[in-house]
């Protein structure tokens, strides 16, 4: 397969061909083999608990809070956390709310609408609105529990849910410091393909594929599925990220029966909201509040995190992570920085 820089856009970001299985009963299979399937093994200091809330619009969004079991009835520093983008709370972001927990944190790993086991139909939608403010509804309920100092609350967005954390930052003075690891801009990599290489005869061309995808929509009558990310088994032709995404997501490491990534695909013509809503265009406006951004040496997203850095205000920090790829910092109990993290928020949740 050729990887041009709009190959890789239409391949990854889902604007293909689309299946025939509508996006409902991908849900309703996954749902069935989900289960109480973790990625990882919880932390024998720690106690985590199903809950559920509502953003702004109404859907109800599925989250694990994360407790310290020796917490008392002191009121603690509380963190929203979500992504990668495409994955769910069973996976990387149930691992950091679990890591962040054992340090005295109290964290809650959720579901973003449309995905996972929380609401919205139909499933398998990503926007840069409703995403952004399910970071919102998740400081909406951390601020409600008697066990948290509605002034002490942070966030952590991984990979693709990096970008709306930073963009809820901005808009949610409730949000009073945000961390980052392994981040993406959607919009931007939507709009502009990686690295800025899509041209503007390659962006018009997605753009008359998604408008002709929607025709097709309509005449169905629900929204089909993108042609899914990442093959069913390796070539070995392609590029080294698509091999890293594939050992976490497809492999015993990380996959998981309810992951987009994992198992379908976005919908077809998910890019659309994204095309021309950038998500980092006040992210300025997080200052006074301190930022933290985290990559990898050679993850291929390590520009993103770079470019936020030096569009974001003071106070903030970038933090390289040597030899790291982008999925490393997933997973990798070795490479991703919990005690930087830990230290971060406890002097800046003051």
């Amino acid at each position: 397969m050729k990887h041009t820089a709009a190959g890789l856009i239409l391949s990854l970001l889902l604007v293909g061909q689309a299946s025939s299985q509508s996006s409902k009963t991908v849900n309703t299979n996954m749902m069935k083999q989900g289960n109480e399937q973790y990625t990882f093994d919880l932390s024998d200091q720690v106690i985590r608990q199903k809950v559920s809330f509502r953003n702004r619009f109404g859907i109800t969004l599925a989250g694990d809070l994360y407790l310290p079991k020796d917490h008392g009835s002191k009121q603690l520093a509380a963190l929203a956390i979500s992504g990668p983008f495409g994955a769910v709370k069973e996976q990387s972001s149930g691992l950091y709310a679990n890591q962040m927990a054992a340090r005295g944190f109290i964290a809650l790993a959720f579901d973003p609408s449309y995905t996972g086991e929380s609401g919205g139909e139909p499933r398998n939608v990503a926007s840069p609105d409703i995403n952004t403010e399910d970071f919102s509804a998740a400081v909406d309920y951390l601020g409600l529990q008697a066990s948290v100092d509605r002034n002490r609350i942070g966030i952590i967005g991984i990979c693709g849910w990096a970008g709306f954390a930073l963009n809820a930052t901005a808009i949610d003075k409730r949000v009073r410091a945000v961390a980052t690891t392994s981040m993406y801009d959607m919009s931007r990599v939507m709009a502009r393909g990686y690295f800025d290489k899509l041209a503007p005869e390659e962006r018009t061309k997605m753009l008359e594929q998604l408008g002709e995808q929607r025709w097709k929509d309509a005449e169905k009558g629900e929204l089909a599925i993108g042609t899914h990310s990442l093959p069913g088994k390796l070539t070995g032709d392609e590029p080294p990220f698509v091999q890293e995404y594939f050992d976490y997501y497809r492999t015993p490491r990380g996959f998981h029966p309810r992951s987009i990534n994992s198992t379908s695909g976005w919908t077809a013509t998910n890019a659309l909201s994204f095309m021309n809503t950038p998500l980092l265009t006040y992210i300025k406006e997080i200052s006074p509040r301190p930022v933290l951004l985290i990559a990898g040496e050679n993850a291929h997203s390590r520009y993103f995190s770079e470019d936020a850095y030096k569009a974001a205000g003071e106070p903030k920090e970038l933090v390289i992570i040597p030899n790291a790829v982008h999925v490393d910092l997933y997973d990798r109990l070795d490479v991703i920085p919990f005690e930087k993290l830990a230290a971060f928020f406890t002097e800046h949740l003051l």
